[in-house]
């Protein structure tokens, strides 16, 4: 099955960090404060369905709708921002009224099965095999569970004021890699440009 404990190994812990749900915890707590509904399982099983997907088939899907990667991610990369002016900031730009609660939107786009996990399970595929990258995706959605279904005991445990400071610590951690994900991906879109 070339199943590879290193590759799995390095595969999660580059996605882990790409991911980095124990930084949008802050995020999490904030969207549960305006009353928004998070069902850790219905984000958990979505969002393994999309990277799972995405790393099959992740540029044709995109190409059916005339897409390209560095769009796509310069789009999630607007989310983010607005995502992180809201913690930094302390105002609500984006609402969240959505009848399916903020399961969908924001935790799983653009949090977790986002531009930059998708852009990562790219790059990966380059590199490892498919079924260690599928191993490695499998353990970084359990750990996402584990944070959502958990996070009013984390609240607990850290209290209001490091609730506070990790929101605005994250706020400016999500605003940078906002930022990172535009000035890449729209570098490579005006090299595309000059190349026709």
């Amino acid at each position: 099955m070339n199943f590879v404990f290193k590759e799995i190994l390095s595969a999660f812990i580059v996605l882990f960090a790409v991911i980095d749900i124990t930084g949008a915890i802050p995020i999490i707590l904030g969207l549960k404060e305006k009353g928004a509904k998070i069902n850790p399982w219905q984000a958990a099983g979505i969002s393994l369905a999309l990277l799972i997907a995405f790393l099959y088939a992740g540029e044709k899907i995109l190409g059916l709708f005339g897409v390209d990667i560095s769009s796509f991610a310069i789009a999630g990369s607007f989310i983010l921002l607005i995502m992180a002016m809201e913690m930094i900031l302390g105002v609500e730009i984006f609402r969240h009224d959505s009848p399916v609660g903020a399961s969908i939107v924001p935790i799983v786009f653009p949090l977790v099965a986002g531009p930059g996990s998708f852009t990562t399970l790219l790059s990966l595929r380059a590199e490892f095999h498919v079924n260690n990258i599928i191993v490695a995706v499998v353990l970084n959605i359990l750990v996402v569970f584990l944070v959502l279904q958990f996070t009013h005991r984390i609240r607990k445990l850290i209290g209001v004021g490091g609730v506070y400071i990790m929101k605005k610590f994250f706020g400016i951690i999500l605003l940078a890699m906002s930022v990172r994900l535009f000035m890449s991906n729209f570098a490579t879109l005006l090299a595309e440009i000059r190349g026709v």
